[in-house]
């Protein structure tokens, strides 16, 4: 639908928005392009920090919402300049957008929780926006994800897998 680099670019609030966030090549543009059944709508790259705006895509017809491809945080290969203002455009979003319900945080099956996982956390309650853990990429783990299936949740200091709901 469109690609933003600046807020003011963004289309009225006037659909609920659902937005995808997590490290660089955790999956996100991956698993939108599952959830629609199309292959090809979000470009999927194995070079880290390709998702370099805001890509918005509209569900239904006629749209009923719309997904939202943040940049990755993490590793990604970009100048500091450019990280810099994806962080930015992806904090002011997040702190602002009336309509986006819900924030979908990916985690890599293999890697578990990062650094700046707990930070995209703490940032989500600080806005206080609710969010889900997605994890991705079970599927290449060295037992095919059987283990996800049988363990225990992993816990984040003291308490639940974070999650903030209404």
């Amino acid at each position: 639908m469109l690609s933003v680099a600046e807020l003011h670019q963004l289309p009225a609030a006037d659909l609920p928005e659902v937005a995808f966030a997590g490290r660089s090549n955790v999956g996100k543009s991956s698993l939108i392009n599952a959830l629609t059944g199309r292959k090809a709508l979000a470009r999927a790259s194995v070079t880290p920090g390709r998702t370099q705006q805001l890509n918005l895509f509209a569900v239904g017809q006629p749209p009923c919402l719309r997904l939202v491809d943040m940049p990755g945080y993490g590793f990604a290969e970009a100048p500091k300049a450019v990280a810099a203002a994806w962080r930015k455009l992806v904090n002011t979003y997040l702190a602002g957008r009336t309509n986006l319900k819900r924030v979908m945080v990916l985690i890599d099956a293999r890697h578990g929780l990062k650094p700046n996982d707990i930070e995209m956390f703490d940032q989500l309650e600080r806005a206080a926006v609710n969010y889900q853990i997605v994890l991705t990429k079970a599927d290449k783990l060295p037992d095919g994800g059987s283990a996800m299936r049988t363990r225990s949740p992993p816990r984040r200091r003291a308490g639940p897998l974070p999650t903030r709901s209404s």
